[in-house]
């Protein structure tokens, strides 16, 4: 076996480089997903990155796919499910759900990466298990424990998706630009017969205040689920 081959082998090392630890390439690929948008992201491109060659990543992951995975348990990794078992039913979920928001505000790629790989890895059903728990607590039974906690997932992804100008594949010039012109798009509508979205031209297209943005829409979600549990 040659020494560049035995070198890529786990525990090896390459050209003088530590040896490349599973969370090592994960977090790697998602600092790449990041900047350069989730689709962008390939094997070749990360053994450029890391300085390796390919066959390196191939031992910790078999395919672009299996890498996806692991960068999605990587996300998952990050939530805070540490509950306070003293607060409210409610304050408790809507934690859960400022960690989710929180995350995928941190990692432009994150909302796409959960949305397109829901494969069931230790960190999210460990996260599900809380979020379960907590419901189940609140007295609601297993076919709206599981709904709402379904829910509570797919409104963080959609509040950071539906953030007015979310396109994270483009650059912060190329985002103000086009949200520039969807805002003049609607301005210039015929007042008589658009006049709510002439009013709202500018909130409907860009984001001023983001911070309100997921503070109402949490809220609202709160709130439903609150109003859902009232006997």
């Amino acid at each position: 076996m040659s020494t560049e081959l035995r070198s890529e082998e786990p525990g090896g090392e390459y050209a003088g480089r530590p040896r490349l630890s599973k969370r090592t390439v994960t977090e790697r690929a998602l600092n790449l997903a990041d900047a350069d948008g989730l689709d962008a992201l390939t094997i070749r491109k990360l053994a450029q990155h890391l300085g390796v060659t390919p066959m390196a990543l191939y031992w910790h992951f078999r395919s672009k796919e299996d890498l996806l995975e692991g960068v999605s348990e990587q996300v998952w990794g990050e939530l805070d499910v540490n509950v306070d078992a003293t607060a409210p039913w409610w304050a408790q979920l809507r934690g859960l759900l400022e960690s989710l928001v929180s995350v995928l505000r941190a990692h432009s790629s994150a909302a796409q990466l959960l949305l397109e790989h829901e494969k069931r890895n230790e960190a999210a059903l460990r996260a599900t298990e809380v979020t379960l728990g907590v419901l189940r607590g609140a007295g609601f039974d297993p076919q709206h424990a599981s709904e709402i906690a379904r829910s509570t997932l797919w409104t963080g992804i959609t509040l950071v998706m539906s953030e007015p100008g979310y396109h994270p594949e483009l650059p912060a010039d190329e985002r103000a630009e086009m949200q520039r012109r969807n805002q003049i798009e609607l301005a210039m509508l015929p007042a008589a017969t658009y006049p709510r979205l002439v009013e709202c031209a500018a909130p409907m297209t860009a984001c001023d205040d983001p911070e309100f943005h997921y503070r109402f829409g949490i809220g609202l979600f709160i709130d439903g689920v609150k109003a859902a549990a009232q006997p």
